[in-house]
């Protein structure tokens, strides 16, 4: 977890720097969320490069590592009845299993096109102890309905960071109440949390100075992650 009102006063302090400028809190709690999808949406584009270089040293195992540490903050275990998984806690789905007899089987995944061609053959047709799912945009179903719980895993959004704040003598000033919400990224991604935000504010504001710091301080702070 990031504390979101230290990010906050980070971007001011350099957005501030030889009066470049404000960012209001509201402006601040958009690029937030942002900033924050950005780099969690990296994660997998980051990772799936790095399994495709085949490539067992230890520095790359390192870096896999890494990776895989901060996406494990999203993992979740779920399990319901019926045969449809509400599509909008899941963003990235993991395996689906339900129980057959006293033990477990993996539902297999399907492609939309092939549904009727496995649902009508006799020895396509899926089973209790063969079952299949298909998806239908963010909609997932089940082949057939499982017969009590099925259980699957999944990476989760993360939540959308929230700066609350009071204003007094027309300054905003911090409210650390219930509907705060900080980072929920690795500690380690402080520093880049503060490089996208004032990149955002600099294009967002027309401010190419800004936005070129950040750009800059972003791409040193990716770079130096890479060698961890």
């Amino acid at each position: 977890m990031i504390l979101i009102d230290t990010v906050y006063q980070k971007v001011l302090a350099l957005a501030n720097k030889e009066q470049r400028g404000y960012i209001t809190p509201q402006d601040f709690n958009l690029f937030a969320d942002q900033a924050q999808m950005e780099i969690f949406e990296q994660y997998f584009y980051d990772l799936n490069q790095l399994l495709k270089t085949n490539n067992n040293s230890d520095e790359y195992a390192n870096v896999r590592d890494n990776i895989q540490e901060k996406i494990t903050i999203f993992e979740q275990n779920s399990s319901t009845t019926g045969n449809t998984i509400d599509p909008d806690a899941v963003y990235r789905l993991g395996t689906i299993s339900t129980q057959y007899l006293n033990y477990f089987v993996e539902v297999e995944e399907v492609q939309q096109g092939d549904l009727t061609y496995i649902l009508q053959g006799s020895l396509t047709k899926p089973t209790d102890k063969k079952p299949i799912y298909v998806r239908k945009g963010k909609m997932i179903t089940i082949y057939p309905t499982p017969p009590g719980d099925f259980y699957y895993n999944y990476i989760r959004r993360p939540e959308k960071p929230n700066w609350t704040y009071v204003v007094i003598n027309n300054q905003a000033l911090f409210d650390a109440n219930s509907t705060t919400l900080d980072f929920e990224l690795h500690a380690s991604e402080e520093n880049q949390l503060v490089n996208k935000i004032l990149r955002l504010a600099g294009v967002s504001n027309k401010q190419p100075d800004i936005m070129q710091a950040g750009q800059g301080m972003d791409m040193a702070t990716v770079q130096q992650q890479l060698k961890i």
